[in-house]
């Protein structure tokens, strides 16, 4: 079972992403903050779980917080920040749109900017803290419902299955199509060379 708390005794957010390593589409952010009591054996690493699971604990996690939010940065922002920079404004984005203010904040990774309150990075903190846990479950799930509805608008790039995501069918689309505007023109779209775009 996951740990409750990094700092028992204060109110503490667990913050996460989805959508770093994708080709297309914003980088989504969580951040939760769970009952000083609360106990989920469910919750784990979103990546761990089936999407039916990952949904089915969205509405556990979302009936039970005390506070949730998700927030996200765009494409373009990605393009003029770099991705580390936009997950990590994301997640704080995410903590400014929370109903009830932490004291303290638990990050998932290594790499984290000043806010307001202090803040420990944990190297696989999705599958040691249950707040960590609860807003991977939340970026990812929101990530994936996004990419789909974008994908209705863009149906050739499998949008639908990869989320954005660099797999084959979605390169080859790149190669056959060109890119959108949803795609981050700074990364690598293409292996043999980096695809120009022109919109």
């Amino acid at each position: 079972m996951l740990l409750p708390a990094h700092t028992p005794g204060v109110i503490e957010a667990g913050c996460d992403e989805a959508g770093r390593g994708c080709l297309a589409g914003p980088v989504f952010a969580a951040a939760v903050i769970l009952p000083a009591d609360y106990v989920n054996a469910e919750l784990n690493d979103s990546k761990q779980l089936s999407e039916r699971r990952r949904l089915q604990l969205r509405d556990v996690i979302e009936r039970d917080a005390v506070a949730w939010a998700v927030a996200q940065c765009s494409p373009a922002e990605i393009d003029k920040l770099n991705i580390l920079r936009c997950s990590i404004l994301a997640m704080q984005r995410a903590l400014n749109d929370l109903a009830v203010q932490p004291q303290h904040v638990i990050v998932d990774g290594n790499r984290w900017s000043t806010w307001r309150v202090p803040a420990h990075t944990i190297v696989k903190g999705d599958a040691t803290y249950m707040s960590i846990a609860a807003a991977s479950i939340l970026a990812k799930t929101y990530r994936d419902d996004y990419m789909r509805r974008l994908a209705k608008e863009f149906p050739q790039y499998g949008w639908e299955h990869n989320v954005g995501y660099p797999s084959a069918e979605h390169r080859e689309a790149i190669r056959r199509f060109g890119a959108t505007p949803h795609h981050r023109k700074t990364f690598r779209l293409l292996p043999e060379t980096q695809l120009e775009i022109d919109f």
